[in-house]
């Protein structure tokens, strides 16, 4: 952010969380109750980042796991003749989704907790 600014600055999503990282504003007078608060939210920050960049590493990875065993299962290959990459219906797709989400529920309760 430029020098003169008097804004928190809002920068684009991160590769990983898909977050969008926040350079928080620091007044020139920045009171030690004002510090504090500031602190807290940079460190909220560096955890969700965190949290979620783990997060959709694992989804991912579980993501291409599990399509490629369903269409090793039925017998079709990852990408056709002409290097397309297959991929399974919705329907199949929704097992993974409920499975993942079932899987890692106590995750996400103590996150938001």
């Amino acid at each position: 952010p430029p020098a003169h600014s008097r804004n928190d600055w809002i920068g684009p999503p991160n590769k990983h969380s898909n977050l969008r990282p926040v350079i928080f504003y620091v007044p020139p007078e920045e009171s030690p109750l004002e510090r504090r608060l500031r602190e807290a939210r940079q460190e909220a920050q560096a955890c969700d980042q965190r949290f979620w960049a783990r997060h959709n590493r694992t989804f991912h990875q579980e993501k291409e796991e599990f399509i490629y065993s369903r269409l090793k299962a039925k017998g079709v290959e990852m990408r056709d003749e002409t290097g397309q990459k297959a991929t399974l219906n919705a329907e199949e797709m929704a097992d993974f989704y409920k499975d993942f989400l079932s899987k890692n529920f106590r995750k996400h309760m103590q996150y938001n907790r």
